[in-house]
């Protein structure tokens, strides 16, 4: 037996090619699974996230200073189950560990990474609210 199939021939016998489809409707459902510290970034207006990953760039950790007063003024996070209070201090904690450890690089590319996620999360918002889907 000839171990490469010629063409139009399949490896085995009984396998389907790549084209088709799986015989069995499995529905798999990916969630990404936030840390506290992620989970605390707020869903802020479009142009607030963008003027916060701007201030991230340049001074490490001042965008995500600025962004943790959003969530004193009603900013929605992914931790709807603690204290307004809780979230804020959160904010404050990651921006401190950008300032901090923006000395040996981390912090600076922590930041910016920071600030990227705000828009990420903000443009979702946006998507969201045009598709009238906004809690």
């Amino acid at each position: 037996m000839d171990p490469f199939p010629k063409d139009g021939e399949s490896a085995a016998a009984g396998e389907p090619s790549r084209g088709a489809a799986p015989s069995s409707g499995v529905v798999v459902q990916v969630r990404e699974k936030k840390g506290p510290l992620r989970a605390a970034i707020p869903y802020m207006p479009f142009p607030v996230a963008v003027i916060c990953l701007f201030l991230n760039t340049f001074v490490p950790g001042l965008g995500t200073f600025v962004s943790a007063f959003t969530v004193l003024c009603g900013a929605r996070t992914d931790l709807p189950d603690r204290h307004m209070c809780c979230v804020f201090w959160l904010n404050i904690a990651a921006a401190l560990i950008q300032i901090l450890t923006a000395i040996v690089m981390v912090g600076w590319i922590m930041s910016i990474f920071w600030g990227m996620d705000m828009v990420i999360l903000a443009t979702e918002r946006r998507c969201r609210a045009a598709d009238g889907d906004l809690h």
